[in-house]
């Protein structure tokens, strides 16, 4: 009994070492079609039900995508390799299967200011170590980030240069010069991502041009006699210099402290006129606006009167001082006396 034991558990543990070993060698009935540029695999044998059915689903599920996985991996070390980094890899072909996509594929990233220079100039980029040797701690360290190596921010003192003013804080000065840089980097990128994206930049103050007009350059003038610490208060002007024009109201505001009698009033009418209502009438408004619809109609009716004493005094015949052959009389300064004047540009 003991040894029947001791043989059935060495056969138990060989079947387990070789079901965890398997070959890779895996046998179908029909080949099955591959797709490596989408690591694709269509498996078109048939699935007999009684193996499907004398086994328990998960198992049977789990092996055959065991062996399709198998014969996948071995399509995929057909394929010709490289080493990268300590690493093999296989170069996939172009994919041959059409799989839909909610959006197009994205277009590819273009070149930089820097990247289209390097090219130009034959420039390759050069791959560096994450470690340097630092010879203050005398370990190794990364060559950039926490704890990099010839880090300058952590030293205690600074050797003021002789050309530097000594009562100058060098610690401020380089804590300064670092964010500027930091500010000129992500502007670059931010430009580098607008000119991608086709955008126009917005120039920072005013931008220099070939020919400026007068506007432009009293515009520029306004922009640097108020660029001083006192706004140009203080400013000195030119002889036969005219003001500045188009600069605004400087807006006034109620004091915060104070008086609060004007404030009220305001938010008392306010409530008022929302609260009424019948609109509110402007007499003085009316008024002006009645007066000037009564001028406009006597005036029209005085042009009105006008235009036919001249025709009647045209027709008239009699003694005058006109110079025309039809008539005699004042009307006929025009020539014939049936003939006015209209106005220029009507017949």
């Amino acid at each position: 009994m003991a040894a029947c034991s001791v043989e059935a558990l060495l056969a138990k543990a060989e079947q387990e070492e070789a079901e965890k070993l398997q070959s890779i060698s895996v046998q179908k009935e029909l080949d099955l079609e591959f797709d490596i540029g989408n690591l694709l695999a269509c498996d078109k044998n048939r699935i007999e039900p009684r193996d499907f059915r004398a086994q328990k689903k998960d198992e049977f599920l789990r092996a055959l995508a065991r062996d399709n996985t198998q014969l996948l991996i071995n399509e995929i070390w057909k394929l010709p390799t490289e080493r990268v980094q300590e690493a093999i890899v296989a170069k996939l072909p172009d994919p041959a299967t059409r799989l839909p996509r909610e959006k197009p594929p994205p277009k590819p990233r273009p070149p930089t200011k820097w990247e289209e220079f390097a090219k130009l100039k034959g420039i390759q980029k050069k791959k560096k170590t994450n470690l340097v040797w630092d010879e203050t701690a005398k370990e190794w360290r990364r060559r950039w980030g926490y704890k990099r190596a010839k880090d300058d921010t952590k030293e205690w003192l600074i050797e003021v240069p002789e050309t530097a003013d000594p009562n100058e804080d060098q610690f401020a000065k380089r804590n300064k010069a670092k964010k500027e840089r930091v500010a000129k980097n992500e502007y670059n990128r931010l430009k580098n991502i607008a000119r991608a994206q086709k955008v126009k930049i917005p120039g920072v103050g005013l931008t220099p041009k070939a020919q400026q007009s007068k506007d432009e350059l009293a515009k520029a003038v306004s922009v640097a006699r108020t660029s001083t610490a006192s706004v140009g208060r203080f400013q000195d002007c030119l002889p036969k210099e005219k003001a500045p024009k188009n600069q605004g109201k400087k807006r006034k505001f109620d004091p915060l402290i104070g008086d609060f009698s004007n404030e009220k009033n305001k938010q008392l009418e306010l409530l008022k006129l929302m609260d009424s209502k019948k609109p509110k009438l402007d007499i003085t408004k009316a008024v002006n606006k009645q007066m000037r619809e009564e001028d406009r109609e006597e005036a029209a009716a005085k042009h009105k009167k006008g235009g036919g004493k001249k025709g009647r005094k045209g027709n008239m015949s009699g003694k005058g001082k006109g110079k025309g052959g039809g008539g005699k009389g004042k009307g006929g300064k025009a020539g014939g006396g049936n003939k006015r004047r209209g106005k220029p540009g009507k017949r």
